[in-house]
């Protein structure tokens, strides 16, 4: 027999496509929540039916309001309140932190029942650097705004990894080729469903290959992290002076490829000079 759940905020992963991957704390506490926060409660119903939870559910996303969150912290001294995102862990790259916040603020108690998460997934299966890493979420829409971030990023030696959906993936593969220079990266997709695939390559290849074929389903880009200025060969350098002198100085060119390949601005300059010749 299943034992009732002391108050408090209940934060509690779900699949991210195989129904399989749910933990049994994760069931027992939907069981036995006497209120779940979802996103969707379509999504959610489909999930509480699998594992025979009959609770109430609460919408809570982005868009819920103060007042809203103000509620639900005052039911945790009396109810166990789950939360719960459509696929995942809740918090990343979804709503819930300003909620988790409110309710350490009035001395609730707030646990984590930790399980499925897309981005620790697609870290796993792509087959880089996994010591140090940033999640960036989804990048912004617009190409501006994109590059502005990617910049922003550039430097950090970590391997990134980043959400992203089918059609705007390949714009998001040559933004990031752009700017970051021809870094390992990894496509990962529906990640636990029956067509998973993880498919590797630099940034560029990576563009073109979705370039003109969109993928479906649930997608985590994952890029390696900034190349070792020992590791960035003659022909790397090359290639990408070349671009670069298209449209550009030798001066400038140098000063944009060895910002993109981290490496000395001296060594890109004097192959820009040969190649400029």
């Amino acid at each position: 027999m299943e034992k009732k759940l002391p108050p408090g905020l209940y934060i509690v992963a779900t699949p991210i496509g195989n129904l399989g991957d749910l933990s049994q704390r994760a069931a027992e506490t939907l069981r036995n929540a006497e209120r779940i926060l979802v996103e969707d409660t379509r999504v959610t119903a489909k999930l509480l039916a699998h594992v025979g939870a009959k609770v109430p559910m609460v919408r809570y996303d982005d868009h819920s309001r103060d007042a809203d969150r103000t509620r639900i912290v005052a039911r945790l001294g009396e109810e166990a309140v789950a939360l719960v995102s459509d696929a995942g862990t809740p918090l990343i790259s979804d709503p819930g932190y300003k909620l988790v916040r409110a309710a350490r603020a009035e001395g609730h108690d707030v646990r984590t029942v930790p399980g499925p998460c897309a981005a620790i997934a697609a870290l796993t299966l792509a087959g880089l650097p996994t010591d140090r890493f940033l999640f960036l979420g989804f990048l912004p829409a617009k190409a501006k705004a994109r590059s502005d971030a990617i910049a922003e990023i550039a430097p950090v030696l970590a391997t990134l990894v980043i959400h992203e959906s089918g059609q705007r993936l390949a714009n998001t593969l040559a933004a990031l080729s752009a700017a970051l220079g021809p870094r390992e990266a990894a496509v990962a997709r529906e990640i636990t469903k029956l067509h998973e695939e993880c498919v590797t390559g630099t940034l560029g290849e990576l563009a073109a290959r979705y370039a003109d074929a969109p993928p479906k389903g649930e997608i985590v880009i994952v890029v390696g992290p900034p190349l070792e200025a020992e590791a960035v060969s003659d022909d790397i350098l090359d290639r990408m002076l070349d671009g670069a002198l298209a449209r550009l100085s030798p001066s400038r060119a140098a000063a944009e490829v060895a910002e993109q390949l981290n490496i000395p601005r001296k060594r890109a300059y004097a192959r820009a000079l040969e190649r400029a010749r």
